[in-house]
């Protein structure tokens, strides 16, 4: 077991970590979480939304180099042509083995009538051009009017997003489906509020091992965190570090001299300490980035400890807002926002 008392206790040593800002490769030494079922996964990994262009594919294949073996991505991001073909090209170079990497895609709010559900899983592994998923998620507990396999946000004369009834559970019944037919390794969830997450779990065969939600600084969710620890589903942060825009100096806490001060300490940027702090609230962080030297930034953040004081100022930027509140969904019954978490 890994020896720093502040990570959850499911984290395990694997991997490899880098040394202090630097961006070559050094003694493996990152943590793997273990899921509700056994199954293991990187806890870091690499975000890919908004990666288009070859961007995605330089960047999955810059992160695998690193030392990355968890990748995100989605139906919705139109991208998975890109992380499958850099993964089967690091497969062809003896970089890794298919084993070694944990992919996660997710099923798009679209595809939500069960019986759609087995169509879109083997539309995203045709993207990929593999045998299977490691983790396959629900992406929004909501879901869409289907209008075609490519109107993703169908809207209707008024400019309205046209928004579907299909039961979440429903849904979920069919992607247990998909894990019986081996297309998947692992199923869960994505957007999932406290009460939406007792439903399923009081209702589900296969119970999920993942809640992917928004989580940073400024939305530290220290709650859903807390439930999701105490039914043993691990949380993935996405917009970890808030979706940078350094000509506003925002989030805040990226630019903060509090945050910079607290770095100095550890020689570590602001974005290093935010990551940190994510992880040991028990979270499983996925930065989105396709410049090599901050994947290997992102990459390094398993070699320090931040302190009580530190985790004190950390908190102070929790305002409770959200950078991705979703309001078109508002009207949804499953819409997730309309309670405390």
């Amino acid at each position: 077991m890994i020896s720093n008392s502040c990570l959850p206790k499911h984290h395990q040593l694997a991997g490899r970590t880098l040394n202090k800002h630097s961006t070559k490769m050094s003694t493996p030494k990152v943590p793997y979480v273990t899921h509700n079922n056994g199954s293991k996964m990187q806890a870091i990994g690499l975000g890919t939304y908004t990666s288009l262009g070859g961007d995605c594919e330089r960047a999955v294949r810059d992160a695998i180099d690193v030392g990355y073996r968890h990748i995100d991505t989605a139906y919705f991001y139109e991208n998975e042509h890109e992380v499958g073909k850099a993964v089967k090209d690091k497969i062809a170079e003896g970089v890794i083995k298919r084993e070694d990497i944990f992919i996660v895609s997710k099923l798009w709010c679209h595809f939500h009538e069960p019986e759609r559900v087995e169509y879109a899983c083997r539309k995203s592994l045709a993207n990929f051009g593999l045998d299977y998923i490691d983790l396959y998620l629900m992406h929004w507990p909501y879901s869409y009017v289907y209008r075609g396999d490519d109107v993703m946000m169908p809207t209707n004369a008024k400019g309205d997003v046209e928004l579907s009834d299909v039961d979440y559970l429903d849904t979920w019944r069919a992607m247990e489906k998909l894990l019986e037919k081996g297309l998947v390794k692992n199923i869960g969830v994505s957007n999932f509020n406290s009460e939406q997450l007792a439903r399923l779990l009081a209702n589900c065969k296969i119970k999920p091992i993942h809640n992917q939600i928004e989580c940073h600084p400024g939305l530290n969710q220290k709650s859903l965190i807390a439930l999701c620890k105490k039914h043993d589903i691990v949380v993935t942060a996405y917009c970890p570090l808030g979706r940078p825009e350094p000509a506003k100096k925002l989030p805040v806490y990226l630019f903060d001299d509090k945050v910079k001060a607290i770095g100095e300490k550890y020689n570590k940027s602001p974005a290093q300490v935010v990551l940190r702090y994510l992880i040991e609230l028990g979270a499983v962080p996925i930065p989105k980035s396709v410049n090599k030297n901050r994947i290997v930034e992102n990459f390094n953040v398993f070699d320090f400890k931040l302190s009580p004081e530190d985790h004190k100022i950390m908190d102070s930027y929790n305002t409770g807002d959200r950078l991705i509140p979703m309001e078109h969904a508002k009207k949804s019954p499953h819409y997730p926002f309309n309670i405390e978490y």
